[in-house]
C-alpha cells in the first residue's frame, strides 16, 4: 500500500474517532438534583451566600424578634402572614409572586422562540427526518428559585437591624394593573409594588418607613437569581460548540461587569459606584433590575456556581424615626433584541432621560462592527424572503460579488505560481538538504518574476473576520435564535445541524477547493492540507451553529464556480498558465 492510502486511511480514521468521540463521550455534566438542597445551599455557602433558613412561622418569628430594635426603641409586634402565591399572566409572559421576600418566583416567557436550547443527538437529527416527533425543550423561566436560597427578586435589608428575605409580606391584589405586599418587622415597615408596563418590563417600588424610636440604618439588597439545571447548561468548548452558559452581571458607572462559574474558591466580587443595572445574562436571554430616573450608588456582588446565579444590589439606609424612603426600580425580563433593550427607559418622571443601557449584556466583542453590518444586511434580505437560511446565502453571495476584484487578483497570482512550478521544483531537487538556500533560492525566483506567493490567499484573509462576525451574531442574535431553514433538517440556524449533514458536506467542498488551488509545497504537505485540513475542520465544525455551516458551505460552492469561471477567463486572455505545466506539477 502507497504512502498516499496510508495518510487518506489515517485522516478517515480520525475523523471518524473523532465524531465517535464527541457524539458519545463528550457529555454534559450530571442532573443536579433538585430535591438535595443541601448542595445547592453548601455551594451558596462556599460563595458567601447566606441560604435561606425555610417558611416555618416559628423560624420566622424568632429571626424578626432577634432583628429587634436598638436599645431605647420599642418592638413592634409582629403578624407572621401566610405562604402566598399569586400569578399575572401577560402575552408572552407568565409571572408568579410569592410573600416570602415579595419575590418573583417565576417569569416563563411564552412562544416557539422563547424556550430553552435544545439538545439533541445524531439520533434525534435522523429522528426528526423519518418525521418522529421529538420533545421541544421547556419554556425558559428566567426566575426559577433555587432550592434552600433566597428566592429570585426577594428583596431585604441589611445591617444591625436585619430584614430577612425569607420574611413573609401581606399581600394585596387591589392594586390596579399589579399588587402590593408589606410587612412590619423591628424597626421596619416596608411595602412593594409590582406594576407590569408591558409583557417583559415592570416597575417595582420599594417603601421603608422607620416606626421604631431611634435611628436605624442598614442596606436594602434587592437580587436578580435564578437556579440553574446543570443538564440545561453547557460551557462552549473548542469542538463541543459555543454553549449557552449564563453569567451574573452588572453596569456599574460604565463598567460592564460578568462573572461565570468557575472552580476557584475566591470570594464572590463586588463592585462599588453608580449602579445602572445587574442581572443575570444567558446568551439569548436577560433579566435584570435597574433604578429609575438615575443610577443610584451602592455596590453588587455577583455569585455564579454550577446551579446558582445571584446578582445583588445593596442600596444604603439611614432613616430618622417616621422617616421614609422610597426606591423605584424597574426589571426587564425576556429576550435580549438589541433594538428593545435600546428603548428601555428608565424613568417615572416627566422629562427624564436616564437609561440602564442593557444593550451593553449583548457582548459582540472586538467584531462589534461587522456583527452590526451583517446584522443590518441579514435584517434586510429576511425583510424579502422571510427565511434567515435563504437570507444567510444572499449575505454569502453578496460577500462573494464584494470581494470579486480581490479574488481575480488572487487567481492570477495563482496562475503566475503555477507557471514557475517546473523552477520550484528544480530547486527543491537541488537544495533537497538545505532547507534554508532553498527557501532563499525560492524567494529569489518571485522577485525575478515579481509574484506574490501570498497573493492567493489575500480573498481567505478578508473572509476569516466575517466568518468570526457571523459566529458572533449566531451566538448572540435573538433575532436568528430558533430560527429555521428547512425544517426538520435545520430547524435552528444557531445550534447545530444534529443530522452533520452541512459539515459534512463543507468538508466535501473544501477538499474540492483546495485541490483546485496551486500547491507551493512539497507532495506530502500537498495532500495532508488537501485532506487533513478539511478533515479537521469537518470535525471542528461538527457542534458550531449550522447558520455557520451554511455560509461556508455556500462559500465552497462559489468559490468552486467562481474559480472555473475565472481560469476559463484568463485562458482566454491568456494570462492563465498552460495545462501541460499544471499536469506535470501532477505527475
Amino acid at each position: 500500500m502507497d504512502s498516499q492510502k496510508r495518510l487518506l486511511i489515517a485522516l478517515g480514521l480520525s475523523f471518524v474517532l473523532t465524531m465517535v468521540y464527541v457524539n458519545f463521550f463528550v457529555k454534559p455534566p450530571p442532573v443536579a438534583d433538585a430535591a438535595d438542597a443541601g448542595q445547592v445551599a453548601k455551594e451558596a455557602a462556599d460563595a458567601g451566600l447566606a441560604p435561606s433558613t425555610g417558611p416555618a412561622p416559628s423560624a420566622q418569628a424568632a429571626a424578626v424578634d432577634a432583628a429587634a430594635v436598638p436599645a431605647g426603641g420599642r418592638a413592634v409586634p409582629v403578624e407572621v402572614a401566610p405562604l402566598v402565591e399569586v400569578s399575572r399572566a401577560r402575552a408572552q409572559a407568565h409571572y408568579t409572586v410569592s410573600s416570602e421576600g415579595a419575590a418573583l418566583v417565576r417569569a416563563q416567557l411564552q412562544g416557539p422562540k422563547m424556550r430553552e436550547q435544545p439538545h439533541l443527538s445524531l439520533a434525534d437529527g435522523l429522528g426528526r427526518l423519518i418525521g418522529r416527533k421529538v420533545q421541544p425543550p421547556p419554556q425558559m423561566d428566567l426566575a426559577a428559585p433555587p432550592p434552600g436560597l433566597p428566592l429570585p427578586y426577594s428583596i431585604s435589608i441589611e445591617g444591625p437591624n436585619p430584614l430577612p428575605a425569607s420574611t413573609r409580606y401581606h399581600v394585596d391584589q387591589k392594586v390596579e394593573g399589579g399588587l402590593e405586599l408589606s410587612v412590619t418587622a423591628g424597626p421596619w415597615q416596608v411595602s412593594r409594588t409590582y406594576e407590569w408596563k408591558t409583557d417583559f418590563e415592570l416597575v417595582s417600588v420599594v417603601r421603608v418607613k422607620n416606626v421604631g424610636a431611634v435611628p436605624a440604618s442598614g442596606e436594602l439588597a434587592l437580587r436578580v437569581s435564578r437556579g440553574i439545571d446543570p443538564v440545561r447548561e453547557e460551557k462552549g468548548s473548542f469542538f463541543g460548540g459555543i454553549g449557552n452558559q449564563s453569567r451574573t452581571a452588572c453596569l456599574v458607572g460604565e463598567t460592564f461587569e460578568h462573572v461565570v462559574p468557575t472552580d476557584d474558591d475566591k470570594p464572590p466580587p463586588e463592585h462599588k459606584g453608580p449602579v445602572r443595572f445587574f442581572g443575570i445574562d444567558q446568551q439569548y436571554f436577560l433579566s435584570a433590575m435597574y433604578p429609575l430616573d438615575q443610577a443610584r450608588e451602592g455596590r453588587c456582588v455577583l455569585t455564579a456556581t454550577s446551579t446558582y446565579r445571584e446578582a445583588t444590589a445593596y442600596f444604603p439606609l439611614q432613616l430618622a424615626p417616621g422617616q421614609e424612603a422610597t426606591q423605584a426600580f424597574g426589571a426587564f425580563i425576556g429576550p435580549k433584541d438589541v433594538d428593545d433593550l435600546a428603548r428601555v427607559k428608565a424613568c417615572s418622571a416627566p422629562g427624564c432621560a436616564f437609561r440602564p443601557e442593557l444593550e451593553k449584556a449583548v457582548d459582540f466583542g472586538i467584531w462589534a462592527f461587522i456583527v452590526k453590518v451583517l446584522l443590518w444586511v441579514l435584517k434586510f434580505f429576511h425583510g424579502l424572503v422571510g427565511n434567515w437560511g435563504v437570507a444567510i446565502i444572499l449575505l454569502t453571495v453578496l460577500v462573494k460579488i464584494v470581494l470579486l476584484p480581490l479574488t481575480h487578483r488572487s487567481m492570477v497570482s495563482a496562475e503566475a505560481m503555477k507557471k514557475l512550478q517546473p523552477q520550484m521544483e528544480v530547486i527543491r531537487k537541488k537544495f533537497a538538504e538545505d532547507k534554508e538556500r532553498q527557501n532563499m533560492e525560492m524567494m529569489k525566483l518571485y522577485q525575478e518574476a515579481k509574484v506574490n506567493p501570498l497573493g492567493g490567499c489575500l480573498p481567505l484573509l478578508f473572509q476569516l473576520p466575517i466568518w468570526a462576525a457571523l459566529y458572533t451574531t449566531l451566538r448572540t442574535s435573538y433575532d436568528l435564535y430558533g430560527e429555521p431553514f428547512i425544517n426538520p433538517m435545520w430547524a435552528d440556524l444557531t445550534y447545530k445541524d444534529p443530522t452533520y449533514v452541512l459539515p459534512l458536506a463543507l468538508g466535501v467542498t473544501m477538499v474540492l477547493t483546495q485541490r483546485l488551488q496551486p500547491q507551493m509545497m512539497d507532495a506530502t504537505q500537498a495532500k495532508v492540507m488537501t485532506y487533513g485540513m478539511p478533515v479537521f475542520f469537518t470535525a471542528f465544525m461538527l457542534n458550531y451553529p449550522a447558520g455557520l455551516a451554511l455560509y461556508i458551505f455556500t462559500n465552497n460552492l462559489l468559490s468552486i464556480a467562481q474559480q472555473y469561471a475565472l481560469r476559463r477567463y484568463l485562458e482566454r486572455t491568456g494570462q492563465a498558465a498552460p495545462r501541460s505545466a499544471s499536469k506535470e506539477k501532477k505527475g
